[in-house]
């Protein structure tokens, strides 16, 4: 199997006379990064929720790492997914240092201490690890959000729009601090913006969402 991610016939509407996705097909394999860009309120966002269990799709099928989440006759729960989620407001909890906020989700006790020093060190927030969300700026914010992600190893990693909050010299920055972290860590991952620069930086493979459909864009 090396297929990570497999979408069939995947369709979402609030009205069906006006669906926001549809016949929506992907395959993504096992290490591969892709970015999906399109308007604002085209339905990236969506398609991320409707991968990780957040929102439930009409009709269609999502498997992930060969196991169906979802069709007709089964929803498999956010939590039990195996998947992780980034998006542009980073959602750090204000009241947990940044080592607390890295280890929270972490089931394996015995590792926790051992992942979070990893994480500290891959992303350069060790003489961070005591220092409040609100003590911190939007880049070691932002590198939080991404660590406490890859903390429970996630089969599929979704980023919506990660560097969106950041300027242009903190963006570059921490881009490409990441995309080596995402080599080295062969990360299978989608990664939703609006920023056409930003999807070639990260990936061979763009898709285009407009007017409810996916397409793959040709970059020759």
């Amino acid at each position: 199997m090396n297929n990570m991610l497999e979408i069939s016939d995947l369709e979402y509407y609030y009205f069906k006379s006006n669906p926001l996705l549809k016949n929506i097909n992907l395959n993504i394999k096992k290490g591969e990064i892709i970015s999906i860009h399109g308007s604002s309120g085209c339905g990236k966002t969506t398609l991320l929720r409707l991968i990780s269990g957040l929102e439930k799709p009409k009709k269609g099928t999502i498997k992930i790492n060969g196991k169906i989440v979802f069709d007709k006759k089964s929803f498999v729960q956010p939590e039990k997914r195996n998947i992780g989620l980034v998006v542009q407001d980073k959602t750090l909890f204000p009241h947990l240092n940044v080592t607390k906020n890295i280890i929270f989700g972490i089931t394996k006790s015995n590792k926790k201490n051992i992942i979070v020093n990893e994480l500290l060190d891959l992303f350069k927030l060790k003489k961070l690890e005591n220092k409040y969300p609100h003590q911190l700026s939007g880049g070691e914010q932002q590198r939080v959000a991404l660590a406490r992600s890859l903390a429970v190893s996630p089969q599929l990693l979704l980023l919506d729009e990660p560097f969106n909050a950041l300027d242009n010299e903190l963006k570059k920055e921490l881009q490409n601090e990441t995309k080596k972290i995402f080599d080295k860590n062969d990360q299978t991952i989608i990664i939703v913006t609006h920023d056409e620069k930003e999807s070639i930086f990260f990936s061979k493979r763009i898709f285009k969402i407009e007017e409810g459909k996916l397409d793959l864009v040709n970059l020759n």
